[in-house]
């Protein structure tokens, strides 16, 4: 699957590694809904490393379609709770 990190570029991942991920993925959701904006902050920086560690980068250059999008670090909890759809980021 390709990834996309908003502001960052293309990572390429092996689905396996979507059920690692997606614990990250439910416990941003549970902070988004709580508003919990430090368990957000958290949370977010470990499903984004997460990516990174797990993922292989693409050139600059490539652009492949993406079946995930990702906020980037900075990103708001108010721009990511607009993001968010009921399962949260990452596809079940």
């Amino acid at each position: 699957m390709i990834v996309r990190i908003m502001g960052e570029g293309q990572v390429e991942l092996d689905d396996a590694h979507l059920a690692e991920l997606n614990t990250l993925d439910d416990e941003l959701l549970t902070a988004v809904e709580s508003g919990d904006e430090e368990g957000f902050r958290r949370t977010l920086g470990a499903l984004l490393d997460g990516v990174r560690r797990l993922g292989r980068p693409l050139p600059d250059a490539t652009l492949e379609p993406s079946g995930l999008i990702l906020p980037a670090a900075d990103a708001t909890l108010d721009e990511v709770r607009k993001m968010l759809h009921d399962d949260g980021l990452i596809p079940g």
